[in-house]
């Protein structure tokens, strides 16, 4: 057996001995209490919540899913006038096939149609009881009480915009009226993992529309399913561009603007200090009295914040959800009226970015 060194085994003992030491010091560091951390009070002043009138989205949406249906470029109508067959306009496409589209007179680009003896008639608009009403109008100057028929044979002209995280992006064509699921459907599937469902809206005209999506696909919420209109514009953005807006300033002055979040995250004072505010802004805007409204499709909630609490480590951090607007009054205000007021310029410049909720309960006023 080889000789072990006494280096060796001195470095040993000592390694022994300590590890009696340290066992020693086990029990008594068991006995000792766990240091407690005790949580920051909410900076959160007050906090009310809101939720638009009924009548405030159904002017909003201004569609009834019982209104009767107008027909459009790349409608296919089919058209008969009673004991007059060679005015059938089903006759000039030979209803060839079994395709409903080559079964009637395609309506042109412009929304119009070509017919016998009247000439040019600009359809595009109309409903069928229309157009056989305007047609049996210009067709008693040529025939005795003519008697029409209209029919929509394909409806070629509904087509809805779906831009942002479908698998399948792009312009959509549909037979019928759709619901929002349904057209969503049309682009593949939303890819939920990059969307931002509380950034995506639908937008007709000019205006969002009150459509809450993280609603809708993640809780299942079916009053959310609205029915579309031709034209309709479906966005889901990528959660990369989520952002904040950021007003308010020193008296007489504006600073602030949109916010972009961090790897997914953003509190207040990260929000105002990369909106440019400094001690200038903090000596002359009350801090103290920071306002937030949130708001996701027809519901908002309106906070007030204490930032100077939190600056001093009084008060919990108070993170921000994208969408959030941020505005730091320059003077002591006692309600949320007076807040808006001060607010609407900056609201009004920045209007097409914002929430329905902020669209229409704080800026259907100032646009009309």
């Amino acid at each position: 057996m080889s000789q072990i060194s006494p280096l060796i085994r001195v470095n040993v003992f000592h390694l022994r001995c300590l590890c009696v030491i340290i066992s020693g010091f086990i029990p008594a560091c068991a006995q000792t209490e766990a240091v407690v951390r005790k949580p920051l009070p909410s900076s959160v002043v007050s906090h009310k919540y809101q939720k638009l009138d009924a009548d405030l989205i159904q002017e909003a949406i201004n569609f009834n899913e019982k209104d009767p249906y107008q027909v459009g470029p790349g409608d296919a109508l089919l058209v008969a006038v009673y004991g007059h067959p060679e005015l059938a306009l089903s006759t000039y496409t030979g209803n060839v096939g079994d395709n409903p589209r080559s079964s009637g007179m395609l309506i042109d680009n412009d929304g119009s149609i070509q017919f016998p003896l009247i000439g040019t008639v600009n359809v595009q608009g109309k409903t069928t009881a229309e157009l056989r009403v305007f047609l049996q109008r210009e067709l008693a100057r040529y025939i005795e009480a003519p008697k029409v028929t209209v029919q929509v044979a394909f409806a070629g002209s509904i087509r809805y915009h779906l831009l942002g995280q479908f698998t399948s992006p792009g312009l959509k064509f549909a037979d019928r009226p759709m619901r929002l699921m349904q057209a969503l459907s049309l682009g593949g599937s939303v890819q939920l993992e990059s969307a931002s469902l509380r950034s995506a809206y639908v937008a007709r005209g000019k205006r969002r529309l009150p459509v809450n999506f993280l609603r809708l696909l993640r809780h299942g919420d079916m009053s959310q399913n609205i029915v579309l209109r031709s034209g309709d514009v479906v966005m889901v953005p990528d959660s990369a561009s989520d952002r904040v807006f950021v007003f308010g300033g020193v008296v007489g002055e504006r600073v602030g603007g949109a916010v972009p979040f961090v790897n997914g995250r953003l509190d207040i004072l990260q929000a105002l200090a990369q909106a440019g505010f400094g001690f200038r802004e903090r000596s002359q805007g009350v801090l103290s009295k920071t306002r937030v409204i949130r708001s996701e499709g027809d519901r908002g909630e309106l906070f007030v914040v204490d930032v100077e609490r939190i600056l001093k480590g009084g008060a919990a951090p108070f993170f921000l959800v994208p969408g959030d607007v941020i505005f730091v009054p320059t003077t002591r205000i006692t309600n949320w009226n007076l807040a808006i007021q001060q607010i609407l310029p900056s609201l009004q410049v920045a209007s097409a970015l914002l929430n329905p909720f902020v669209q229409i309960q704080f800026l259907r006023d100032s646009n009309r």
